[in-house]
């Protein structure tokens, strides 16, 4: 394998690095560059550990000449930062000396059987980033965000999904007539309507594959959505409390469907 380019950067006027600037800290930028920009170790073997492999590598010059060689051959280009400019391209309070650019993946076509989940209009990129990781770990390769949902490849959900993009099929923007290709069982989580989670569990009544519905934190999924589903099931809560967040209800929801079938 021939050796990357390396490019050598200390103005912040340099063009590149305005792009690389806006791409880092626009939520949206990176569907106007069609690239990703991801901080840190963690997020490149999770991304090389699938097949993914970035276009570009970013270091600080203090860290440059101490990168492991599995962080400098990565990419088939590099950029060294002054320290100063990499701080500035940084997200984090502690920066962490590298990152990467990824191209952004071309959006596929809605799988119509797959184990889905839907986001309508989940707006925080925590729980967002979150529902994400559980979707890749309990099995549902599919997300659908509708419109109103926070961007799914912003640098704050990328870094809350810990890697769990590189394995899943992000479809977002999507409208609700789109989701009419799918022939998986819709189900939605409600507070005051259909059957406790727990008690479909006992009664093996839970599909799978199926697609489940999450919805705005503080509306709930829309009504539009809500009357297109094949079930309403609650989450039992002994404790007492109004609700939960939307990405433990996410996790406790996609757990019981991923292992209703398990003996």
């Amino acid at each position: 394998m021939s050796s990357p380019q390396v490019l050598h950067i200390s103005s912040r006027d340099n063009a590149l690095f305005k792009d690389l600037k806006r791409l880092a800290h626009g939520n949206t930028d990176y569907r106007k560059q069609q690239r990703v920009w991801a901080e840190g170790d963690h997020l490149l073997r999770a991304a090389l550990g699938r097949g993914v492999r970035p276009a570009i590598g970013l270091f600080s010059a203090s860290y440059w000449p101490v990168a492991p060689a599995a962080y400098a051959q990565a990419a088939p280009r590099n950029v060294v930062l002054s320290d100063p400019l990499f701080d500035e391209l940084s997200t984090l309070e502690s920066p962490t000396r590298l990152g990467f650019v990824f191209d952004l993946p071309q959006q596929s076509a809605i799988q119509a059987d797959a184990a889905t989940v839907i986001l309508d209009r989940v707006q925080d990129a925590g729980n967002v980033g979150a529902i994400l990781r559980s979707a890749s770990a309990f099995g549902f390769r599919q997300v659908i965000a509708l419109k109103g949902t926070a961007a799914l490849w912003s640098t704050k959900v990328l870094r809350a999904g810990m890697g769990a993009h590189w394995g899943l099929q992000l479809v977002e923007g999507a409208s609700l007539e789109q989701l009419d290709v799918l022939t998986v069982p819709l189900l939605v989580t409600s507070s005051h309507r259909g059957s406790y989670l727990h008690q479909a569990l006992l009664k093996e009544e839970l599909p799978m594959p199926c697609a489940w519905a999450l919805g705005h934190e503080g509306q709930g999924v829309c009504a539009e959505l809500e009357a297109r589903a094949s079930g309403h099931v609650r989450i039992a809560q002994p404790g007492g409390e109004e609700s939960l967040n939307v990405a433990s209800a996410a996790a406790i929801c996609l757990h019981a469907s991923a292992t209703a079938h398990l003996v």
